[in-house]
C-alpha cells in the first residue's frame, strides 16, 4: 500500500484527445494535463467514470466486469478450467501471498486483484473529491453532475465490497492520495467498519441517482440498492459469524459475536425494498405460475429458451436485469465467450467445462432428484449406465440427459445436444465416441480430446458450458454482443429467501414461508414445482441447491460455497465422462474413475479467506495479513 498506483493522470491525457473541448484545448499545452483537465468539463468526467466501469473486474490488464475466458465458478465444484486449473489455488491448497494464481492472474483471471481494486478506489476517490467543482451552465448539465456523482459512489462501493468479499476488513480511505503522501500509517479496518464504508456509499449512490435515467449500462438506484442486498447477505453469513471457529473473535474476518440475527434482518429488508419496487419495477422474465406437471416436450423447450435469453439478450434489456455490462461488436469491451466455451469441432476454446456432480445436481422435469443409479441400485458414481436401443424406446429416462429440469438443457451441451449448425458435421455436441457393435472404436467424438479438430480444446469432463453463449453468435470469427448480467431480480428473491430461512432456523418461525414464496416464484419461472416444509433445515437445502442451480457459472458458487463453509465438503477431484454409441443404437455412460482431470483438495478454514499479496505487506508492514498465511 506505501505506493499506492495513481492512474488518473494517464486516464485524463485519453480522454481529453477523446471527449475535450476546444476551450480546454486552446488553454492546456500538451505537457500540462493534470486533473484539472477532467474537471474541466462534465462531459470529460463523464468519459473519465466510464474508464472506471472498465475498471470494475479488478485486472488492470483485463479489467471489464464479467465475462472472462476462466471463468470463476472453476474455482468451484461447478466447472473445470481445463487450460489453467492450477491456477485456483484455494482448490489445489497452494495458495499462498506469493501464490495467488487466478486471483491476481493478469489475463484471463483476476477478479480481486487487491492493487487493481485500490488503483480505481483512488480513480474514484478523485472524481468524488473534486466533481463538485465542475462548472455547469444548465438544469440538466447541474442532474448529470448529481447523477455522475452518484455512479461514482456505486462503483466505488462495488469496489470495497469485492475486496471485502475476497479478504475481510480492509484499508478504507475515501480521500484522494497525492503522490508524495505516506501511507505507511494506513491499517485494515475490521470487517464490521468495512462493511459501513460500504453501506454508506451505497446509500449516497442511492440518494443521488433515484428518479434519474441514465444510459443504459450505467448505474442506477436499483443497480446501488442490489449491490447492499448482496453485501449484506455476505455479511450475514456463517462464515462472518464465528463460522471460522479458530478466528471467531478476530475482528477483520468476523463481527462481534451476537450480530448475526440483526444482520440477516437487514439483507432481509434490503432485498424487500426491491422486491416492493422502491428502486424501479423489475420481475422474473417469464411467467412465474405454479406449472402443471407433466410437462411436455415442447414445454421444457419453452422454459429453456426463456431462461437462456436472459444470458443471451441483447439491445434493450429485459424486465429481470437491474444492471449489466455491454459489449459492442468491435472496439471497448470485449467478450469471446463462444470461443472462450465452445465445443472444440467448431474450432473454439472449450474452457470452463461442467462438472459430472454438478450435471447430476440438476433435477428432473418432475422436480425430483435425479437418481444416477435409479437402473443399478448398490452401485457407486462410478457405476457403468447401460441403454439399449429398445430399452431407449420404451423408457428414454434410461438416458442420463433425457427428462431433465428446463435449466439443464439451457445451460450444459451434453452429447447430442443439438448447437450451431457445421457443414457435414453433426450439429449437436460430440462428446463421445462411435463403436462398431462388437466394441471395437469406428470413430472419435468431434468435440471430444480425441476429436480431428483441435482436440487439444477438447472437454475434459464430457460437457461444455452452454449458458452465456449466443447460438447466433460463430464463436470462431465473431465476438459476442450479449449482455453480462451482473445484477438480476432472481438474485433479489433468492436473497430474500435465504435471509427469510436462515431466520428461521435461528428461531423466527414467521419468515420460514415468505422465504419459500420468493424462493418459488424462481423455480416455478423454471418450470419446477413448490418446495414445501415446515422444516428451516430443509429450507436451507432447497435454497442453497436453488442458488447453485439458478446462478450455475455465474460466479456466485464461490461466494456461497465460503459463505456457507461448505468447501472442504464439495471439493472433489474431477473425472470424465465416457460415453460410447453403438452403431445398433445402444449407449454407455461411464465416468471414468482412471481418468482424473483434475486433482483437488481442501487445506483448511484458513483458505476461505484470500491471502493479501506478499508485495502489499511489504509495502505496508503494518497490514495485517490474513490469518493462516505468514
Amino acid at each position: 500500500m506505501k505506493k499506492i498506483t495513481r492512474c488518473i493522470l494517464s486516464i485524463a491525457v485519453l480522454l481529453f484527445f477523446a471527449t475535450s473541448c476546444t476551450d480546454v484545448l486552446d488553454q492546456q499545452a500538451v505537457d500540462a494535463f493534470n486533473q484539472d483537465v477532467v474537471f474541466a468539463d462534465i462531459n470529460i468526467v463523464k468519459a473519465y467514470i466510464g474508464k472506471c466501469y472498465d475498471r470494475m473486474g479488478g485486472n488492470t490488464n483485463n479489467g471489464i466486469l464479467g465475462m472472462r475466458e476462466d471463468l470463476l465458478s472453476s474455482a468451484t465444484d461447478q466447472t473445470l478450467c481445463i487450460h489453467r486449473p492450477a491456477n485456483y489455488v484455494d482448490l489445489k491448497g497452494t495458495m499462498s501471498p506469493d501464490q495467488l494464481g487466478f486471483y491476481v492472474n493478469t489475463g484471463m483471471g483476476g477478479y480481486l486483484r487487491w492493487t487493481d481494486l485500490y488503483a480505481n478506489i483512488q480513480n474514484l476517490n478523485t472524481v468524488i473529491a473534486g466533481i463538485d467543482d465542475v462548472p455547469v451552465v444548465t438544469a440538466s448539465e447541474e442532474t448529470l453532475k448529481a447523477r455522475l456523482k452518484g455512479e461514482a459512489y456505486f462503483i466505488r462501493a462495488f469496489m470495497y465490497s469485492q475486496l471485502m468479499f475476497g479478504h475481510g476488513g480492509v484499508v478504507i480511505n475515501k480521500q484522494p492520495f497525492g503522490l508524495q503522501d505516506d501511507f505507511s500509517t494506513l491499517v485494515r479496518s475490521s470487517i464490521e467498519e468495512t462493511k459501513d464504508a460500504i453501506l454508506e456509499d451505497i446509500d449516497e449512490a442511492i440518494t443521488l441517482l433515484s428518479g434519474k435515467t441514465t444510459d443504459q449500462g450505467r448505474a442506477t438506484a436499483g443497480a446501488a440498492a442490489a449491490l447492499r442486498s448482496r453485501v449484506l447477505l455476505f455479511c450475514a453469513s456463517k462464515l462472518t459469524n464465528g463460522g471460522y471457529a479458530a478466528q471467531a473473535t478476530n475482528p477483520l474476518v468476523s463481527f462481534p459475536a451476537g450480530s448475526q440475527t440483526a444482520l440477516l434482518q437487514a439483507a432481509r429488508d434490503a432485498a424487500k425494498g426491491v422486491m416492493d419496487g422502491t428502486y424501479g419495477t423489475f420481475s422474473l422474465a417469464g411467467s412465474t405460475a405454479d406449472p402443471v406437471l407433466p410437462l411436455t416436450e415442447a414445454q421444457v423447450k419453452s422454459y429453456a429458451e426463456n431462461y437462456q435469453k436472459i444470458f443471451t439478450q441483447k439491445g434493450a434489456w429485459n424486465s429481470e436485469t437491474i444492471w449489466g455490462i455491454q459489449y459492442p461488436i468491435t472496439g471497448g469491451n470485449n467478450n469471446v465467450c463462444n470461443r472462450w466455451n465452445g465445443p472444440c469441432g467448431y474450432h473454439n476454446w472449450g474452457n470452463n467445462n461442467p462438472t459430472e456432480p454438478a450435471v447430476r445436481s440438476f433435477e428432473m422435469a418432475d422436480g425430483t432428484e435425479f437418481n444416477w443409479l435409479a437402473y443399478n441400485p448398490g452401485g457407486d458414481q462410478f457405476t457403468a449406465r447401460t441403454a439399449t436401443a429398445a430399452e431407449l424406446a420404451a423408457d428414454p429416462l434410461k438416458s442420463p440427459f433425457n427428462g431433465r429440469e428446463p435449466r439443464f438443457y439451457a445451460i450444459v451441451l451434453y452429447h447430442g445436444a443439438p448447437w450451431q449448425a457445421r457443414g457435414d458435421l453433426p450439429a449437436y455436441a460430440e462428446t463421445g465416441h462411435l463403436y462398431n457393435n462388437d466394441g471395437t472404436l469406428k470413430s472419435n467424438g468431434t468435440d471430444s480430446r480425441q476429436g480431428l479438430i483441435e482436440a487439444w480444446n477438447g472437454t475434459k469432463t464430457g460437457y461444455y458450458l452452454k449458458k452465456f453463449m449466443d447460438p447466433e453468435t460463430a464463436g470462431q470469427y465473431y465476438n459476442n454482443t450479449n449482455t453480462w448480467v451482473e445484477f438480476r431480480y432472481a438474485e433479489i428473491l433468492l436473497n430474500y429467501a435465504e435471509a427469510c430461512i436462515e431466520l428461521a432456523v435461528l428461531g423466527q418461525a414467521a419468515d420460514l414461508q415468505n422465504g419459500l414464496d420468493a424462493l418459488n416464484l424462481v423455480r416455478n419461472r423454471a418450470g419446477l414445482p413448490d418446495r414445501v416444509t415446515a422444516d428451516p433445515l430443509v429450507a436451507r437445502d432447497y435454497l442453497r441447491h436453488e442458488r447453485a442451480i439458478e446462478f450455475f457459472g455465474e460466479g456466485h458458487r464461490w461466494y456461497d460455497t465460503r459463505r456457507w463453509m461448505i468447501r472442504d465438503i464439495v471439493t472433489t477431484n474431477v473425472y470424465g465422462m465416457k460415453i460410447k454409441q453403438y452403431l445398433n443404437g445402444n449407449m454407455e455412460w461411464k465416468l471414468d474413475i482412471e481418468d482424473k482431470e483434475d486433482d483437488r483438495s481442501w487445506a483448511g478454514d484458513h483458505f476461505y479467506w484470500l491471502a493479501i499479496p506478499r508485495a502489499e505487506i511489504q509495502k505496508a508492514p503494518q497490514t495485517i495479513q490474513n490469518p493462516g498465511f505468514n
